[in-house]
């Protein structure tokens, strides 16, 4: 290598959705790449050809986009680019894996394999029975070049070896210090599967990235410590070509509230969805960045995306296994939909009411303008923004029945104080004819109290199952402007009025 400057990768398989565990991988590497002012590469690891698919290859690109990560090198999309150093995709870089691997076998350093999975099984077998590591025995390394090279021409199945030297192989880890593994842990590592069977002739995860991180100039590999058990074999690859060796950051685990490794059973974990239920991408950020790192002294929990690049030190990374902790993400994420520019919310969350059949599919000025003052009303009540039309559900449909047959609201409503005061206000919207405002609604709740003498929660709770099907909610000040507005609004289903509510309950 001979870049002195920083240059990291993000090399995910295209086999599935974005998860918690690589998202915070390629934060990681993006921070330190930013941080350091070097270089950050996508990669698609796409070589298990028959699991990797576009679609997901396209679907990781978005979220990596809609975090803000963008790649300085990569696949091209949307004009993100390629660079000096592609194909970025590994199933078009088969032709480089080959000429490497003709390479090694030349000096001597890898060797052809014509063992059977029959005969490698045995040999596992028979090492297990007598307690001896289950290592390849290496009975091919004694085959001379001249017969290996006449049984491969003849069409004789076979997989390439690597010779793994007969000394410790180590490697220095940033967040876990000095590691190594003995050579007889490791076995000869295959480089390129048997020529046979769904994956023929196909290199092996350990080859192709060390072939690609070398090639492409990669200084730091930072990745998750799953990858620890890999690295020995990785370093030995290096070595076999006199390259040097990369620094290596192996990152924690990220676990569950039981302290299980993070899995679907606890609940979201791939980026898709949690952009659907409408976390803000700065809180998912900010919050996997907080899943093992810590900024000095400790105490900060909220940083914008710049504040985490002058931040971010790999020393600061620890190797102490991280929990996902849902009601930290929903704080972070209350926290940025307060800070956020109404009209932004206002457009993300559109789709949730279009979706529930709240709101039409187009924006028009007057729906919008009452729609942006319903979130400033009960944002501060939700966690995500898919939570936000089953909160404001009554404002657009309201059901009496459920409202009365609800088991919280029907000992309240069948007491005589609570018929007295819907009685009264029962009189009042029939009589009523013009625009109701909060002031008049005010007044009409002061005679009432006056006149049945009724007060408190017993006054209030009433009128406001009639009004929202429940006995909490926002204040009616600002509750009865938003519902006479929307009354007046083009919606997809008529937004009953005050008047229409109270009228509609007490029938």
């Amino acid at each position: 290598m001979s870049t002195t400057k920083t240059r990291v990768r993000f090399a995910p398989s295209p086999t599935g959705l974005l998860h918690v565990g690589n998202a915070r991988t390629a934060l990681y590497n993006w921070l330190y790449a930013r941080h350091t002012g070097g270089d950050f590469i996508l990669r698609i690891e796409d070589t298990d050809l028959e699991r990797s698919e576009e679609r997901h290859e396209a679907q990781l690109m978005q979220d990596l986009q809609w975090m803000g990560l963008a790649w300085d090198e990569g696949p091209e999309l949307s004009g993100a680019g390629g660079g000096p150093h592609g194909p970025y995709r590994q199933s078009e870089r088969l032709e480089i894996y080959r000429e490497h691997t003709a390479r090694l076998l030349a000096e001597g350093k890898a060797y052809r394999c014509f063992c059977t999975p029959e005969e490698l099984e045995a040999e596992r077998k028979l090492a297990a029975a007598e307690h001896r590591p289950q290592i390849y025995s290496r009975r091919c390394l004694a085959i001379p070049p001249a017969e290996s090279e006449a049984r491969a021409a003849s069409g004789e199945h076979f997989a390439v070896r690597l010779q793994i030297p007969d000394r410790p192989l180590r490697f220095h880890d940033l967040v876990r210090g000095d590691v190594e593994f003995a050579a007889d842990s490791v076995s000869d590592p295959v480089l390129v599967r048997s020529a046979s069977g769904a994956s023929a002739g196909i290199p092996v995860y350990n080859y192709v990235v060390t072939i690609d991180d070398a090639l492409m100039e990669i200084t730091h590999v930072i990745r998750g410590d799953d990858h620890i058990s890999n690295t020995p074999k990785q370093v030995a690859i290096y070595e076999a070509f006199g390259w040097k060796v990369p620094e290596f950051a192996h990152l924690s685990t990220i676990l569950g509230a039981d302290r299980e490794r993070l899995s679907k059973r606890h609940g979201a974990t791939s980026i898709a969805s949690f952009r659907e239920m409408g976390i803000l991408p700065e809180a998912l950020v900010n919050y996997l960045a907080l899943l093992g790192w810590g900024a000095e002294g400790g105490l900060r929990e909220t940083f914008t995306p710049g504040e985490l690049i002058n931040e971010f030190k790999l020393e600061r990374v620890t190797a102490s296994p991280a929990v996902f902790d849902f009601e930290k993400l929903n704080w972070l994420n209350r926290h940025y939909l307060k800070l956020a520019e109404p009209a932004r919310i206002t457009d993300l969350a559109w789709p949730y009411f279009t979706a529930a059949g709240l709101l039409p599919s187009v924006q028009s000025v007057e729906i919008t303008e009452w729609f942006t003052k319903v979130l400033a009303l009960f944002l501060p009540a939700v966690d995500r923004l898919d939570q936000l039309p089953g909160r404001t559900h009554f404002l657009f449909q309201i059901n009496p029945d459920a409202a009365v047959s609800n088991p919280e609201n029907a000992e309240l409503l069948a007491t005589e104080n609570a018929q007295r005061v819907l009685a009264e206000l029962a009189v009042r919207a029939r009589e009523f004819e013009g625009d109701l405002t909060a002031e008049l609604f005010k007044t009409w709740m002061n005679e009432i109290k006056a006149e049945t003498g009724v007060k408190g929660k017993d006054l209030f709770h009433p009128v406001r199952i009639a009004l929202t099907g429940s006995h909490s909610g926002p204040e009616f000040e600002k509750l009865i402007p938003l519902i006479e507005e929307g009354s007046t609004l083009a919606l997809p289903n008529h937004l009953p009025s005050v008047r229409e509510r109270i009228q509609e309950f007490t029938s």
